[in-house]
């Protein structure tokens, strides 16, 4: 029995360590379950997704609570905060597959905004859903305009070229043709170029396939036998309006951490405004053009000049911008599809998104907008010529510009435009110039000249250029076929020279011929003066009587000297042009106009400072004697003389105590006496006069007795 009784005992151990395991693993297993619970409670985000990773085709979509919760909160973080690459991956799966719906397909599409980047992978799978012939048209044209619109987000982009003649395929597709150009446009290389021929009778000219043809005709232009116009206007409509709100939202939360491209800055036009305002982002640069890797081509372009062949540009243009390096290369290149890219990409960036903007006048978004625009100017200079696609951006901004936004930047970029036609400047350039300069304050005047000043200024170097390299015919663009003919170039110079002295003459009238537009007036016209001499062009356009005579009667001594430089390089011009038009050596000829009204306004200043008879009769300046006999003005006749002028005047008063320190009594006219009229003249040449003193010495024969130089321009 003992012993029955020990078997008995060692049979009851064993029964109470299993129920004690037993006991245990039920304890680890709720533990578990409500560390799982705990774990949703504070990450739902991650269990939503993970629920959405498994729903399978079949399940049921209409009264699904369950479903509808967890799409509600990824749907919540994703307009809010975005979405890591890796639930863009399943996300994108769910929709295309049509698992939960085609309802929910259309609304995950909506809400796919990502935070930082698209895996590749994802558009590749995503596009092979397209072939299955599941997806209604709506979901296809919206899974297409979603990969446009974070197409600069996606990480690489090899194995999307790889299926470039698969995308091509739905070109037939009526509806999807216009986004399929749009996206075989960012992504066509060379290699790509043979696959257009077939189809370009079936469509005809549609925008979005002539832009297409633009870019394979640069490659192949032997394949694609259409003509097409000079310049192609952008054929591609602004696809990402459906995702602007969210995606401008995860950017400003997401600032610095997401590379987007510049031309999808994406703005909300939250209200209606009479006239539209800019703004645009500034981004980082595109990954696939690095700093490094052109400073390594760089150096090998030392060793071999061959690589260039080898170095692939990046699908986004913009990212050139801004970059020295990758401007030169791009330069040295002379690739004929970059300069198309880069303006296309330009023209969408200024186009689409910069005149379509909200009115909220953030200061963070005119500093972006600053910084594009300038690394815009920058990219400018540096190439020497300005973007086709900036200057049709400035034609539109012009007719609803307030004069005040961005003005430095936008007046520097209208210096950059390049020459036109006469008939196109009028209504181009002109008359919204005109409507903003007689609105506005007497700074924006002064602006405005100096711009026009500094487009002049370019024109003719331009010229020069052409006129040293010994063609008549002046390119517009290095990039256009377009030329202009020597006399087209000057009547557009012409028409540019009238339009300045017409804005100048009514803008000293109207803001009392103030002394800074006064000036930026007569540096224009010293631009204008040496034309023939300084740049080969033989056209002399003179100031009108609006800008001549405030500046011979200024009140200020530098207004009077640099108008005494400007009548000294017009003579030096004129008398160059008639001694070759005596000897025949030059086709175009000075309209005897030109000479006549330089001698008009010669005569008026050399009699009116040196002669001391400042109204002549017959002369744009003839007063009546009665009116000026109300003046009581004493010796009215010398009241504009080298002593008695205005802006002269006080250098007599210190001449004269110079010399007689001991008078109290000033008489002016002793100065005129003997030797002190050859010691004031060189007294106040000595205050660094030297355009009155060449001009005085040329057309009076009088010297100073100081080494003069003749070619220098006075010091301002």
């Amino acid at each position: 029995m003992a012993d029955l009784s020990n078997l008995a005992g060692l049979g009851s151990e064993p029964s109470g360590e299993i129920d004690s395991s037993a006991s245990s693993a039920n304890n680890r297993s709720l533990r578990l379950a409500e560390k799982e619970r705990r774990k949703g409670e504070a990450d739902p985000f991650g269990l939503a997704v993970k629920y959405l990773s498994q729903v399978e085709a079949g399940t049921v979509v209409r009264g699904n609570d369950e479903l509808e919760r967890n799409m509600v909160v990824v749907e919540t973080v994703a307009l809010s905060k975005g979405l890591p690459p890796e639930v863009i991956t399943v996300l994108l799966d769910l929709a295309l597959s049509l698992n939960a719906g085609t309802t929910n397909c259309t609304r995950v599409l909506k809400f796919l905004i990502p935070a930082t980047v698209v895996p590749q992978e994802a558009i590749v799978k995503g596009a092979s859903w397209l072939c299955v012939g599941k997806m209604p048209m709506n979901a296809q044209v919206l899974f297409v305009r979603w990969v446009l619109t974070v197409f600069d987000l996606i990480d690489c982009k090899d194995n999307l070229r790889s299926i470039y003649g698969f995308i091509f395929s739905f070109v037939t597709e009526e509806n999807l043709c216009p986004f399929i150009c749009h996206l075989l446009y960012l992504l066509t290389m060379r290699e790509h170029g043979e696959l257009l021929n077939k189809w370009l009778n079936f469509f005809g000219r549609q925008p979005f396939l002539t832009q297409l043809l633009a870019l394979y005709k640069v490659y192949h232009p032997d394949l694609v036998t259409l003509s097409l116009p000079s310049r192609v206007r952008t054929g591609f409509k602004n696809h990402n309006s459906t995702w602007k709100v969210a995606l401008s939202a995860v950017q400003r939360k997401n600032k610095g951490a997401v590379l987007v491209d510049q031309s999808l800055s994406l703005d909300v036009k939250e209200k209606p405004s009479t006239r539209k305002r800019v703004r645009c982002h500034l981004c980082n640069t595109v990954k696939s053009f690095t700093e490094h890797s052109l400073c390594t081509l760089y150096s090998k372009l030392l060793l071999n000049v061959e690589v260039i062949t080898c170095f692939q540009l990046p699908a986004q243009m913009g990212s050139l911008l801004g970059s020295a390096l990758a401007l030169h290369y791009l330069d040295c290149v002379q690739d004929e599809s970059a300069s198309l890219r880069l303006n296309f990409w330009l023209g969408h960036s200024l186009q689409e998104e910069f005149l379509l903007c909200p009115v909220d006048g953030s200061s963070d978004n005119t500093s972006e907008t600053c910084r594009f625009l300038s690394t815009i100017l920058f990219s400018q200079q540096f190439l020497q010529e300005g973007f086709s696609s900036t200057e049709s951006f400035l034609y539109k901004f012009l007719s609803v510009w307030d004069g005040c936004l961005l003005r430095p930047q936008i007046l520097d970029l209208l210096s950059d435009i390049p020459l036109m036609p006469s008939f196109y400047m009028h209504k181009l350039l002109f008359e919204p110039l005109k409507q903003l300069y007689f609105t506005s304050t007497v700074f924006f005047k002064c602006s405005v000249i100096e711009c026009l000043n500094s487009m002049l200024v370019k024109w003719l170097t331009w010229h020069s250029v052409s006129a040293l390299e010994g063609g008549l015919d002046i390119s517009l663009n290095s990039n256009s076929t377009m030329t202009m003919t020597l006399s087209g170039f000057m009547d557009s110079v012409m028409e540019l020279v009238r339009f300045v002295g017409l804005l100048a003459s009514e803008g000293l009238r109207l803001e009392n011929c103030h002394v800074l537009l006064l000036n930026q007036t007569l540096a224009f016209y010293e631009t204008v003066c040496d034309m023939f001499l300084k740049y080969s062009l033989p056209l002399i356009i003179m100031p009108p009587a609006g800008v001549f005579y405030p500046a011979l009667f200024a009140t200020d001594s530098v207004s009077v000297d640099r108008l005494g430089y400007i009548m000294y390089r017009y003579r030096k011009n004129l008398t160059l042009a008639k001694k070759q038009e005596q000897q025949r050596e030059q086709t175009f000829h000075i309209s005897r106009n030109t000479y006549k009204e330089f001698n008009r306004n010669l005569q008026a200043m050399v009699n009116s400072m040196w002669n001391s008879w400042w109204s002549i009769p017959g002369s744009d300046i003839e007063i009546d004697k009665d009116l000026i006999a109300l003046s009581k003005v004493a010796e009215p006749w010398c009241r504009f003389d080298l002593i008695h002028h205005p802006a002269l005047f006080s250098y007599a008063i210190e001449f004269h105590q110079r010399c007689w320190p001991e008078k109290k009594n000033v008489d002016l006219g002793s100065i005129k006496i003997g030797k002190y009229w050859n010691w004031y003249m060189e007294f106040l040449f000595n205050q660094g006069f030297d355009g009155l003193n060449n001009f005085i010495r040329t057309n009076t024969g009088h010297s100073s007795g100081l080494s003069s130089q003749d070619d220098r321009q006075p010091t301002t």
